[in-house]
């Protein structure tokens, strides 16, 4: 079933060929931009808009897009398809402008889908670690020699790219269950991290949420596999239902039921790097070393390899190999840089569980290092500040500093009573903190961060708004302090 009534993600994708000249909308967007690159590789006439110029634009435009700033009905003259993601509102004058001419209209992901129809799809999804286990499994299959495509949320750090259309037959793609798109792939190998309540203002309940991921896991290829977390209460019950009606079903994690247990999880001395032994039920036990933090990316790690090697056949030496030189992906953890003693890391995380993974895995380090975390916090969304302020509070919980930035309201519009002081309060209050501060200028926090911190501390930029431009804020203030 199609639970987005703008789009039909259960009905047949159109063929690459039949879409003739395509125009994005807002194509400088992460997951638009990776849809215009593999199109440009596959030697689609591509043109798109956007609101404001970017390095991204100008790397469309070096591809051969032809990309304008600003929106504009001319702007979708001569075209044959537009697409558009969820968050482009019927109003738009160029999405107006196409249905008013007739134009093919498709959502991102039914774009994405009609370049893939010739491969084998590999679709990441789950509430965390999508981004992060995507780009795991991209370098594991290419350290095996199977030179995949792919389409991620986050570029890849050492590719420098977000997407890219390659040789091989396997296409790996991370698929966004947030407005049920993840629908459309129809793919040979599934992963789900987990599956948790988020996305609400789309989904209503939990249980929708639910019923969301068992049509996902539904939509596998016949003969296909499903890599779930067994640590993963959400991810764990799909698993069951799924093995039960006869689709192949591997499972991963640290719990004792699963059928590629990890353990003995340790950190480096600095708090980076990781060292997991892991063994596949019946099988050897294998050493799986990476240079990216915490327990979490262990796990993002596993399910890498078991769609590698039991999805895909690939080489489980080599696939190790590979994630052995997984650099991390931009906005995962990324380093910003050091000053006078002081790292500044920044990161994509945006709802609980995955502030809770990236804060308690900073405070780690931290602590390793004898120093303290100082963290900015940018909420995302009205309404998921207001469904889980007690959530963001526990996970910023381990932080000695937390500085709560105004909510970044995104798609939606403010909410009466809903600010960031819903997760001040309750964090205040469970911790017994009084170094928790909300608001300000990105100079002011910058500021304010520059003077707690101290040599051997972390400074965390965290969210999935515009906080990412406040990390060069910070390593200038501590640069004058």
């Amino acid at each position: 079933m199609s639970r987005n009534p703008r789009f039909d993600f259960a009905s047949e994708v159109p063929g690459l060929e039949t879409l003739g000249r395509v125009h994005f909308i807002a194509i400088g967007g992460a997951g638009m931009s990776a849809v215009a690159r593999i199109m440009l590789a596959r030697g689609v006439d591509v043109s798109g808009s956007d609101a404001k110029d970017s390095a991204v634009l100008q790397s469309l435009r070096a591809l051969g897009a032809h990309v304008v700033v600003g929106h504009d009905a001319a702007n979708v003259r001569d075209v044959d398809t537009v697409v558009i993601s969820s968050a482009i509102p019927e109003s738009n004058v160029e999405l107006t402008a196409a249905r008013e001419a007739g134009c093919l209209v498709l959502h991102r992901s039914q774009g994405l889908a009609a370049t893939m129809q010739d491969s084998r799809p590999a679709a990441v999804a789950g509430a965390n670690g999508k981004t992060t286990t995507t780009s795991m499994l991209t370098v594991a299959l290419q350290g095996a020699g199977l030179d995949p495509s792919f389409a991620s949320g986050g570029e890849l750090t050492g590719q420098g790219t977000n997407a890219a259309w390659a040789d091989g037959d396997v296409f790996v793609v991370e698929a966004d269950e947030s407005d049920g798109s993840f629908l459309v792939y129809r793919p040979e190998v599934a992963i789900v991290t987990n599956v948790q309540p988020d996305h609400l203002d789309f989904y209503g309940t939990f249980d929708e949420v639910e019923k969301a991921y068992a049509e996902f896991a539904a939509s596998l290829r016949p003969g296909g596999l499903l890599v779930a977390c067994a640590d993963d209460a959400g991810s764990a019950r799909l698993a069951a239902r799924v093995a039960a009606s006869g689709t192949r079903v591997v499972t991963y994690g640290f719990d004792a039921a699963a059928d590629l247990r990890l353990s003995e999880h340790h950190t480096d001395a600095e708090g980076i790097g990781t060292t997991t032994t892991f063994a596949l039920r019946g099988g050897s036990r294998e050493t799986l070393h990476l240079a990216t933090p915490g327990a979490h990316n262990a796990l993002n790690a596993a399910a890498a390899y078991l769609a590698a090697t039991e999805g895909f056949g690939a080489d489980p030496v080599r696939v190790l190999d590979g994630l052995a030189g997984f650099d991390g992906a931009r906005r995962r953890f990324e380093v910003r840089g050091e000053v006078r003693g002081v790292t500044v890391v920044d990161d994509y995380a945006h709802n609980p569980g995955k502030v809770a993974a990236v804060v308690s895995t900073a405070a780690e380090i931290a602590r390793r290092r004898g120093g303290r975390l100082h963290v900015a916090f940018q909420p995302h969304l009205y309404s998921r500040t207001r469904d889980f302020a007690d959530g963001f509070a526990n996970g910023l919980a381990p932080a000695d500093t937390v500085v709560l930035l105004d909510v970044y309201g995104a798609r939606e519009q403010p909410m009466e009573g809903i600010t960031s002081e819903v997760i001040a309060a309750p964090l205040r209050e469970l911790s017994g903190k009084r170094d928790v501060t909300v608001g300000g200028t990105f100079e002011s926090i910058a500021l304010r961060l520059a003077e707690v911190a101290t040599d051997g501390d972390l400074v965390l930029t965290v969210g999935a708004g515009d906080v990412t431009e406040l990390a060069t804020h910070v390593l200038s203030a501590l640069g004058e302090r």
